[in-house]
């Protein structure tokens, strides 16, 4: 019996932990167990210090302090979800701005105002881009979309002729209804910029002009905002030097292609804030 009475007392140390170090927050509805780390109990209060230190970091750079002094470069995706917290006037207008660009664009899409080359509207969209230009949009697609879709997403987010042709073979009875989004924050991606030749290819082929069908999101004056803008494009979106591309979806990066696909981006945003 001493063995029972072993296991009796680990599962009581056990569920002590668990008890001790399971957090809830009823509101996000959200819980975190972290009762299995292996940490002694004394661990949280010693490390309280760092802790406060860290926190204290966090603090000025949501503020606008540096976080690549050799760039001078500041990190303010979190501002993207609430942009009454940017350091400067300036980015908050431009924020406000850049969502509400993405707002009226995907109505008059929706609403037939905006529609490619045939007058036909849209009803697919295709992006272009690599890394978090791609994987945000298509995490955000995949998770909250469903049958009630008012666009359809499709990605061309490698370097891969076979995944071009699969992706080219789907769309090709509706291209003048499939919208092509171009992300690049530096404009000059070589990945995207290989997909876009190859997008453009598939459109004259077809009789297409891809500039009457195409959007651009990227850093202004880049070389691809420059491109959209001297080629007539449908619009170009902002990024901006302060959001890296794997904490872009809450830009137009992520938010364009929610929108167009119909989805709640200002309930997306909110849920964020929260």
């Amino acid at each position: 019996m001493p063995l029972a009475g072993a296991e009796e007392r680990r599962s009581a140390t056990v569920w002590e932990r668990y008890q001790k170090y399971l957090c809830h927050d009823g509101e996000l509805g959200l819980t975190l167990d972290v009762s299995t780390v292996p940490f002694p109990d004394d661990y949280l209060p010693a490390m309280a210090p760092k802790m406060a230190e860290v926190f204290r970091h966090m603090e000025e750079l949501e503020g606008g302090a540096l976080a690549n002094p050799d760039e001078g470069r500041m990190v303010g995706h979190y501002w993207l979800r609430a942009p009454e917290l940017a350091p400067a006037v300036g980015i908050r207008r431009e924020i406000e701005e850049a969502l509400q660009a993405v707002r009226d664009f995907a109505r008059q899409v929706h609403t037939g105002v905006i529609t490619g080359q045939k007058g036909r509207p849209f009803i697919n969209y295709l992006l272009l881009g690599i890394g978090g230009s791609s994987l945000g949009p298509r995490l955000v697609a995949d998770a909250l979309g469903g049958e009630g879709d008012k666009l359809r997403g499709y990605f061309l987010d490698n370097t891969d002729p076979d995944g071009f042709d699969r992706v080219f073979a789907r769309l090709k009875e509706d291209l003048d209804r499939t919208l092509v989004i171009v992300i690049s924050k530096s404009g000059s991606t070589v990945e995207t910029r290989n997909a876009l030749a190859e997008t453009r290819w598939l459109y004259r082929a077809a009789g297409l002009e891809l500039p009457r069908h195409a959007v651009s999101i990227t850093q202004r004056g880049s070389r691809l905002d420059r491109l959209s803008r001297e080629e007539g494009w449908l619009a170009s979106f902002p990024m901006w030097d302060w959001v890296g591309g794997r904490t872009s979806v809450m830009s137009a990066v992520g938010l364009l292609p929610a929108a167009l696909q119909g989805l709640d981006i200002d309930g997306f945003l909110a849920g964020a804030r929260r």
